[in-house]
Protein backbone atom coordinates (compact mmCIF):
# COMPACT_ATOMS: atom_id res chain seq x y z
CA UNK A 1 0.00 0.00 0.00
CA UNK A 2 1.19 3.32 -0.86
CA UNK A 3 1.55 6.45 1.28
CA UNK A 4 3.10 10.02 0.60
CA UNK A 5 4.33 9.62 4.54
CA UNK A 6 5.35 6.99 6.44
CA UNK A 7 5.76 7.42 10.30
CA UNK A 8 7.72 4.47 12.25
CA UNK A 9 6.85 5.20 16.42
CA UNK A 10 3.61 6.48 17.90
CA UNK A 11 4.43 7.62 20.93
CA UNK A 12 4.61 11.66 21.00
CA UNK A 13 6.61 12.90 18.59
CA UNK A 14 5.03 10.44 16.13
CA UNK A 15 1.16 11.24 16.63
CA UNK A 16 2.35 14.94 16.46
CA UNK A 17 3.59 14.84 13.05
CA UNK A 18 0.74 12.58 12.03
CA UNK A 19 -1.62 15.50 13.35
CA UNK A 20 0.20 18.20 11.09
CA UNK A 21 0.50 16.20 8.29
CA UNK A 22 -3.45 14.95 8.54
CA UNK A 23 -3.99 18.74 8.44
CA UNK A 24 -1.48 19.28 5.79
CA UNK A 25 -3.91 17.00 3.58
CA UNK A 26 -0.97 14.20 3.70
CA UNK A 27 -1.86 10.38 3.24
CA UNK A 28 0.11 9.23 6.31
CA UNK A 29 0.29 5.83 7.54
CA UNK A 30 1.76 5.98 11.38
CA UNK A 31 3.37 2.10 12.11
CA UNK A 32 3.63 1.74 16.47
CA UNK A 33 4.53 -1.23 18.57
CA UNK A 34 3.48 -0.01 21.31
CA UNK A 35 6.41 -0.15 23.87
CA UNK A 36 6.99 3.15 24.67
CA UNK A 37 9.77 3.73 26.94
CA UNK A 38 7.91 5.59 29.38
CA UNK A 39 5.50 2.51 29.70
CA UNK A 40 5.81 2.24 33.59
CA UNK A 41 5.96 5.82 34.28
CA UNK A 42 3.17 6.74 36.31
CA UNK A 43 2.37 10.49 35.56
CA UNK A 44 3.76 12.97 32.88
CA UNK A 45 5.40 15.85 33.90
CA UNK A 46 5.96 19.81 32.28
CA UNK A 47 3.90 19.59 29.44
CA UNK A 48 1.82 22.48 29.89
CA UNK A 49 -2.39 21.65 30.41
CA UNK A 50 -1.35 17.62 30.59
CA UNK A 51 0.89 18.16 33.43
CA UNK A 52 0.25 15.50 35.91
CA UNK A 53 -1.76 12.97 33.25
CA UNK A 54 -0.40 9.16 33.01
CA UNK A 55 1.51 9.07 29.82
CA UNK A 56 -1.06 6.49 28.35
CA UNK A 57 -4.06 8.72 29.24
CA UNK A 58 -2.24 11.50 26.69
CA UNK A 59 -1.10 8.70 23.73
CA UNK A 60 -5.35 7.89 24.20
CA UNK A 61 -6.40 11.39 23.86
CA UNK A 62 -3.88 11.80 20.79
CA UNK A 63 -5.06 8.75 18.79
CA UNK A 64 -8.76 9.93 19.45
CA UNK A 65 -8.16 13.35 18.01
CA UNK A 66 -6.23 11.94 15.00
CA UNK A 67 -9.59 10.05 13.86
CA UNK A 68 -10.61 13.23 12.80
CA UNK A 69 -8.29 13.41 10.30
CA UNK A 70 -9.38 10.55 7.67
CA UNK A 71 -6.04 10.41 5.77
CA UNK A 72 -3.96 9.03 8.42
CA UNK A 73 -4.45 5.87 9.58
CA UNK A 74 -2.45 4.07 12.67
CA UNK A 75 -0.84 0.52 12.18
CA UNK A 76 -0.38 -1.48 15.67
CA UNK A 77 2.68 -3.49 14.53
CA UNK A 78 6.15 -3.25 14.72
CA UNK A 79 8.47 -2.14 11.70
CA UNK A 80 11.24 -4.48 11.37
CA UNK A 81 13.03 -3.92 7.71
CA UNK A 82 13.29 -0.34 6.06
CA UNK A 83 14.88 -0.27 2.31
CA UNK A 84 15.74 2.55 -0.17
CA UNK A 85 13.69 2.30 -3.39
CA UNK A 86 13.65 4.10 -6.81
CA UNK A 87 10.66 6.23 -5.58
CA UNK A 88 11.04 6.70 -1.99
CA UNK A 89 11.50 4.07 0.87
CA UNK A 90 9.60 0.59 1.48
CA UNK A 91 8.92 -0.31 4.96
CA UNK A 92 7.67 -4.28 6.02
CA UNK A 93 6.53 -4.82 9.37
CA UNK A 94 7.08 -8.09 12.09
CA UNK A 95 3.74 -9.76 10.41
CA UNK A 96 4.81 -9.40 6.56
CA UNK A 97 3.16 -6.45 5.55
CA UNK A 98 4.77 -3.65 3.17
CA UNK A 99 4.25 -0.45 2.74
CA UNK A 100 5.92 2.35 0.66
CA UNK A 101 6.12 6.10 0.83
CA UNK A 102 7.97 9.39 -0.76
CA UNK A 103 9.03 10.62 2.44
CA UNK A 104 10.05 8.89 6.08
CA UNK A 105 9.60 9.97 9.74
CA UNK A 106 11.02 8.19 12.55
CA UNK A 107 10.12 8.61 16.03
CA UNK A 108 11.12 5.72 17.64
CA UNK A 109 12.63 6.70 20.46
CA UNK A 110 15.94 4.77 22.64
CA UNK A 111 16.12 1.42 24.52
CA UNK A 112 17.60 2.08 27.79
CA UNK A 113 19.84 -0.40 29.02
CA UNK A 114 19.30 -1.25 32.90
CA UNK A 115 22.65 -2.35 34.73
CA UNK A 116 22.52 -5.51 36.46
CA UNK A 117 21.18 -4.28 39.80
CA UNK A 118 18.25 -5.89 41.23
CA UNK A 119 15.18 -3.87 41.85
CA UNK A 120 16.66 -0.41 39.41
CA UNK A 121 13.96 -1.84 36.39
CA UNK A 122 10.84 -2.29 38.02
CA UNK A 123 11.50 1.68 39.39
CA UNK A 124 12.97 3.02 35.95
CA UNK A 125 10.12 6.12 34.96
CA UNK A 126 8.68 5.90 39.03
CA UNK A 127 11.75 6.41 41.38
CA UNK A 128 14.84 5.61 39.73
CA UNK A 129 14.60 8.48 37.19
CA UNK A 130 16.71 10.42 34.61
CA UNK A 131 15.17 13.80 34.10
CA UNK A 132 14.81 16.78 37.10
CA UNK A 133 12.44 18.50 34.48
CA UNK A 134 10.11 15.61 34.30
CA UNK A 135 10.17 14.92 37.85
CA UNK A 136 12.47 16.80 39.91
CA UNK A 137 9.74 18.68 41.31
CA UNK A 138 8.07 15.68 42.88
CA UNK A 139 11.34 15.02 44.84
CA UNK A 140 12.58 18.35 45.63
CA UNK A 141 14.17 18.57 49.26
CA UNK A 142 14.18 14.76 49.60
CA UNK A 143 16.54 12.47 50.37
CA UNK A 144 18.33 11.52 47.07
CA UNK A 145 20.97 9.78 45.54
CA UNK A 146 22.64 9.51 42.28
CA UNK A 147 24.41 6.36 40.10
CA UNK A 148 26.96 8.15 38.28
CA UNK A 149 30.79 8.06 37.85
CA UNK A 150 33.40 10.61 36.06
CA UNK A 151 32.49 13.67 34.40
CA UNK A 152 28.90 11.78 34.05
CA UNK A 153 28.40 11.77 37.04
CA UNK A 154 29.68 14.80 37.92
CA UNK A 155 27.68 16.86 35.84
CA UNK A 156 24.64 15.51 37.06
CA UNK A 157 25.76 15.89 40.80
CA UNK A 158 25.78 19.89 39.84
CA UNK A 159 22.72 19.47 38.20
CA UNK A 160 20.64 17.47 40.80
CA UNK A 161 21.87 19.59 44.02
CA UNK A 162 19.18 22.75 42.86
CA UNK A 163 16.35 20.38 43.42
CA UNK A 164 17.82 18.83 46.90
CA UNK A 165 20.84 19.13 49.11
CA UNK A 166 20.41 16.00 50.71
CA UNK A 167 22.41 14.28 48.07
CA UNK A 168 24.60 11.15 47.97
CA UNK A 169 26.45 10.44 44.59
CA UNK A 170 27.15 6.57 44.22
CA UNK A 171 29.67 5.82 41.98
CA UNK A 172 29.16 1.97 42.38
CA UNK A 173 32.98 1.12 42.49
CA UNK A 174 36.00 3.41 42.24
CA UNK A 175 35.90 7.31 41.66
CA UNK A 176 36.65 8.09 37.83
CA UNK A 177 36.75 11.60 38.78
CA UNK A 178 39.51 14.32 39.02
CA UNK A 179 40.16 15.26 42.16
CA UNK A 180 39.33 18.37 41.58
CA UNK A 181 35.56 17.39 41.13
CA UNK A 182 35.87 15.45 43.67
CA UNK A 183 36.78 18.70 45.65
CA UNK A 184 34.07 20.71 44.76
CA UNK A 185 31.24 17.80 45.18
CA UNK A 186 32.69 17.56 48.97
CA UNK A 187 32.11 21.61 49.15
CA UNK A 188 28.77 20.39 48.71
CA UNK A 189 28.69 18.55 51.47
CA UNK A 190 27.08 15.72 49.03
CA UNK A 191 28.20 12.43 50.33
CA UNK A 192 29.78 10.11 47.65
CA UNK A 193 30.03 6.44 48.12
CA UNK A 194 32.03 4.20 46.61
CA UNK A 195 31.24 0.89 47.65
CA UNK A 196 29.27 -1.22 44.96
CA UNK A 197 25.30 -1.24 44.77
CA UNK A 198 23.77 -4.58 45.68
CA UNK A 199 20.14 -3.62 44.95
CA UNK A 200 17.33 -1.13 45.10
CA UNK A 201 15.17 -1.76 48.11
CA UNK A 202 11.18 -0.57 46.87
CA UNK A 203 7.39 -1.77 47.08
CA UNK A 204 6.11 -1.74 43.73
CA UNK A 205 8.73 0.88 42.20
CA UNK A 206 9.02 3.20 45.22
CA UNK A 207 12.38 3.33 46.12
CA UNK A 208 13.09 3.26 49.79
CA UNK A 209 16.68 2.24 50.09
CA UNK A 210 19.81 1.76 48.52
CA UNK A 211 21.48 -1.61 49.80
CA UNK A 212 25.25 -1.51 49.01
CA UNK A 213 27.66 -4.72 48.66
CA UNK A 214 28.70 -4.13 52.34
CA UNK A 215 25.08 -4.58 53.91
CA UNK A 216 24.55 -1.15 54.71
CA UNK A 217 21.11 0.45 53.69
CA UNK A 218 21.13 3.93 52.75
CA UNK A 219 17.65 5.19 52.86
CA UNK A 220 16.24 7.63 49.65
CA UNK A 221 13.34 8.40 48.19
CA UNK A 222 14.61 8.62 44.92
CA UNK A 223 17.49 8.12 42.52
CA UNK A 224 19.00 10.03 38.93
CA UNK A 225 20.46 7.30 36.73
CA UNK A 226 22.03 8.26 33.26
CA UNK A 227 22.08 5.17 31.94
CA UNK A 228 23.39 4.41 28.33
CA UNK A 229 20.92 3.38 25.54
CA UNK A 230 20.52 1.80 22.25
CA UNK A 231 18.30 3.03 19.29
CA UNK A 232 15.10 1.34 19.73
CA UNK A 233 14.68 0.40 16.14
CA UNK A 234 16.91 -0.93 13.59
CA UNK A 235 15.42 0.74 10.39
CA UNK A 236 17.49 3.92 11.23
CA UNK A 237 20.94 1.74 10.42
CA UNK A 238 19.53 -0.33 7.64
CA UNK A 239 18.69 2.64 6.18
CA UNK A 240 22.26 4.04 6.77
CA UNK A 241 21.22 7.07 9.01
CA UNK A 242 24.43 8.21 11.12
CA UNK A 243 24.71 8.92 14.62
CA UNK A 244 26.15 10.78 16.98
CA UNK A 245 29.27 10.39 19.40
CA UNK A 246 26.15 9.89 22.07
CA UNK A 247 24.52 7.44 19.89
CA UNK A 248 21.40 9.46 19.04
CA UNK A 249 20.39 10.03 15.16
CA UNK A 250 22.55 12.38 13.94
CA UNK A 251 20.07 15.48 12.48
CA UNK A 252 20.99 18.76 10.67
CA UNK A 253 18.72 22.09 10.32
CA UNK A 254 14.76 20.77 9.69
CA UNK A 255 15.69 17.48 11.36
CA UNK A 256 16.94 15.93 8.47
CA UNK A 257 19.01 12.53 8.55
CA UNK A 258 22.01 11.96 6.50
CA UNK A 259 19.62 9.86 4.31
CA UNK A 260 17.81 12.07 1.70
CA UNK A 261 14.18 12.02 2.86
CA UNK A 262 14.47 10.85 5.71
CA UNK A 263 13.32 12.80 9.17
CA UNK A 264 14.02 12.23 12.84
CA UNK A 265 12.30 13.50 15.82
CA UNK A 266 11.85 12.67 19.35
CA UNK A 267 14.33 11.13 21.75
CA UNK A 268 16.21 8.89 18.88
CA UNK A 269 17.59 12.59 18.31
CA UNK A 270 17.79 14.37 21.38
CA UNK A 271 18.34 14.51 25.00
CA UNK A 272 15.96 16.64 25.61
CA UNK A 273 13.31 13.49 26.48
CA UNK A 274 10.17 15.41 27.89
CA UNK A 275 6.95 14.98 26.08
CA UNK A 276 6.49 18.49 25.76
CA UNK A 277 9.80 18.56 23.53
CA UNK A 278 8.78 15.44 21.08
CA UNK A 279 5.49 17.06 20.85
CA UNK A 280 7.03 20.07 19.35
CA UNK A 281 10.04 18.49 17.49
CA UNK A 282 7.18 16.19 16.11
CA UNK A 283 4.95 19.02 14.49
CA UNK A 284 8.50 20.76 13.25
CA UNK A 285 9.41 17.22 11.29
CA UNK A 286 6.05 17.09 9.55
CA UNK A 287 6.04 20.75 8.62
CA UNK A 288 9.02 20.66 7.46
CA UNK A 289 8.38 17.30 5.03
CA UNK A 290 5.28 19.08 3.97
CA UNK A 291 7.01 22.33 2.69
CA UNK A 292 9.55 19.84 0.79
CA UNK A 293 6.63 17.80 -0.41
CA UNK A 294 5.22 20.82 -2.16
CA UNK A 295 8.32 22.42 -3.20
CA UNK A 296 9.16 18.99 -5.11
CA UNK A 297 5.57 19.12 -6.77
CA UNK A 298 5.34 22.53 -7.77
CA UNK A 299 8.84 22.18 -9.16
CA UNK A 300 8.11 19.38 -10.81
CA UNK A 301 4.70 19.69 -12.36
Amino acid sequence: MEFEVIIIGGSYAGLQAGMTLGRALRKVLIIDSGKPCNAQTPHSHNFLTRDGEPPAAITKAALEQLKAYTTVQVLHGKATLGEKTNNGFSITTEAGEKFTSKKLIITTGVKDIMPEIPGIAACWGISVIHCPYCHGYEVANQPTGILGNGEGGFETTKLIQHWTKDLTLFTNGPITMTAEMVAQIKKKNINIIETPVKAIIHDKGQLSAVELADGIKVSLKAVYARLPFIQHSDIPAQLGCELTETGHIKVADFVKTTVEGVYAAGDNCSMMRGVANAVAVGLAAAAFVNREMIWEEFENA
